[in-house]
C-alpha cells in the first residue's frame, strides 16, 4: 500500500494485553471526587492544606533567579546530596558517601519502584507487609516480580516475625518495611529492628525501607532508621521524602541511601526512568535543609494536631487506636450505631462522606484480599480549622 492508497477499513486503536489487569482507580481518587461531590471535609488522601514556610519558597526563586534552571548531575545536586549524608549520620550514626551513596529522586514512590526494577528479575519474590502502601504491590508486578503478602498483626500492627520466617524461600530477592507505618501509624520498636536484623542476618534478602514519616514520631518514642543498624544498613535501600517532612507533597522530591554496591544499580535504573530531578528545587532544599529546626520540631507540631483530632473524637464511639508516628490516626468503628448496620468499613466511608460530611480511607484497601478489621483511616495533617470543622461533623456520632 502506497501513501496515496485510500483507507478502506475504519480506524482501530490496537489492543494490548494490561501490565497491571487488576489495577483501577485507586481508593483515594475515589474517596476525594466524593468528598468534592459532597462538599466533605477530606480527610482521607495524606497531603497537608496548609502552605509550606515562605523561606522554602523564596528560596526556590533564589535558586531559579540565580540561574539553577538546566539539568543537575544525574545523581542529584551535589550540595543537596551532601546534606542529606550529614542529617543522616547526625541523626542515625550512619556514614554515606555523598557521592555513591544516596541519590535525589522525583519522589518516594518514584524511588520505590526504582528500586525495585533495579533489584527484581522475572520470578523473584518480594515480600510486603499488609497493609501497605498501595503502590508496593503494582511496582513488584511491574519489575516482574511475584508479591507475597504477610499480614501484621490485626489490631496491634506489629511484625509477625514467625510469618515473615516462613515466607522467606530461595527466590525471597526483597522485603518492604515501612515505619512510622502507612496507614495504621505505628512504628517499629527496638526490639523489632533487632529481630529483624537477626532474621534477613542468614539470607540474601535485600530490605526496602519506606521512611517517608521519619520525622513524624511522637514522644515518647523515636524514629528507628533502618541506617541505624549494621547489619540492616548493609543490605537497605533507605527512602524518604522531602514532601512529608516540608509540607510540599507536589514537589516530588525524595531521596534514597544506600551502599555504593547496591546504589550502582540504583541509578542504573534512575537515569533511564527518570534521570534526574527539578533542579531549583533541589538547590532551595540544600539550603533550606542547613537548618535543622523545621525537621527537629515536626513531632510537636503534628502531635499537637493529632492530640487536637484525638481530644475532639473522645466524646464519640470510635475507638482511637494508637498513633505513633505519621500524621494518620486510625479508628475502630465496630461500636458505632448508624442507620444501614453491617456496613463494610469501605461502604462506611462512603456513607461518612454523604451523610456526615467527612471524608476517611477504608483499612481494607490496603490488603490484597480487602481484609475489613472496622477500621478507617483519618489524616490530621491539616489546619486546625479543618480538623475542628471535621470533629464537630462527627460529633454527631
Amino acid at each position: 500500500m502506497t501513501a496515496t492508497t485510500p483507507i478502506t477499513t475504519a480506524p482501530f486503536t490496537p489492543a494490548i494485553a494490561s501490565r497491571l489487569p487488576h489495577v483501577g482507580t485507586t481508593i483515594f481518587s475515589v474517596m476525594s471526587a466524593l468528598a468534592a461531590q459532597h462538599q466533605a471535609v477530606n480527610l482521607g488522601q495524606g497531603f497537608p492544606d496548609f502552605e509550606c514556610d515562605p523561606r522554602l519558597i523564596d528560596a526556590v526563586t533564589a535558586a531559579m533567579r540565580s540561574g539553577h534552571n538546566q539539568y543537575p548531575p544525574m545523581p542529584g545536586v551535589p550540595a543537596l546530596r551532601q546534606a542529606v549524608a550529614e542529617k543522616i549520620e547526625r541523626l542515625y550514626g550512619r556514614q554515606y558517601s555523598a557521592d555513591s551513596e544516596v541519590t535525589i529522586t522525583a519522589g518516594a514512590t518514584q524511588a520505590l519502584l526504582t528500586v525495585i526494577l533495579a533489584i527484581v528479575h522475572p520470578g523473584d519474590e518480594v515480600i510486603v507487609l499488609e497493609p501497605c502502601y498501595d503502590s508496593y504491590v503494582p511496582n513488584i508486578e511491574l519489575a516482574g516480580g511475584v508479591a507475597v503478602r504477610v499480614p501484621l498483626m490485626p489490631g496491634s500492627f506489629r511484625p509477625d516475625f514467625d510469618r515473615i520466617a516462613a515466607a522467606i524461600t530461595p527466590r525471597t530477592r526483597g522485603l518492604i518495611t515501612n515505619s512510622p507505618h502507612n496507614p495504621s501509624a505505628t512504628i517499629w520498636s527496638h526490639a523489632d529492628m533487632l529481630q529483624l536484623q537477626e532474621l534477613l542476618a542468614p539470607t540474601q534478602v535485600l530490605l526496602i525501607s519506606d521512611e517517608v514519616y521519619e520525622h513524624m514520631v511522637y514522644a515518647p518514642h523515636r524514629h528507628l532508621s533502618a541506617s541505624s543498624y549494621p547489619g540492616l544498613a548493609a543490605r537497605a535501600f533507605v527512602v524518604s521524602s522531602f514532601g512529608k517532612t516540608y509540607h510540599v507533597t507536589g514537589w516530588k522530591v525524595g531521596t534514597v541511601a544506600a551502599p555504593a554496591p547496591l546504589m550502582a544499580e540504583f541509578r542504573k535504573v534512575h537515569q533511564f526512568n527518570v534521570f534526574t530531578v527539578n533542579t531549583p528545587m533541589q538547590h532551595a532544599l540544600a539550603t533550606y535543609l542547613s537548618d535543622p529546626a523545621p525537621y527537629l520540631e515536626l513531632p510537636a507540631f503534628y502531635a499537637a494536631k493529632r492530640d487536637l483530632f484525638r481530644q475532639g473524637l473522645e466524646g464519640t464511639r470510635f475507638r482511637l487506636l494508637p498513633s505513633e508516628g505519621s500524621y494518620f490516626q486510625c479508628v475502630d468503628i465496630s461500636d458505632l450505631a448508624v442507620p444501614e448496620r453491617d456496613l463494610s468499613d469501605g461502604d462506611f466511608c462512603q456513607w461518612l462522606t454523604r451523610e456526615v460530611g467527612v471524608a476517611a480511607i477504608p483499612l481494607s484497601a490496603f490488603y490484597g484480599n480487602g481484609f475489613d478489621q472496622k477500621v478507617i483511616r483519618f489524616c490530621y495533617a491539616k489546619k486546625d480549622s479543618t480538623l475542628t470543622s471535621a470533629i464537630e461533623r462527627l460529633a454527631r456520632l
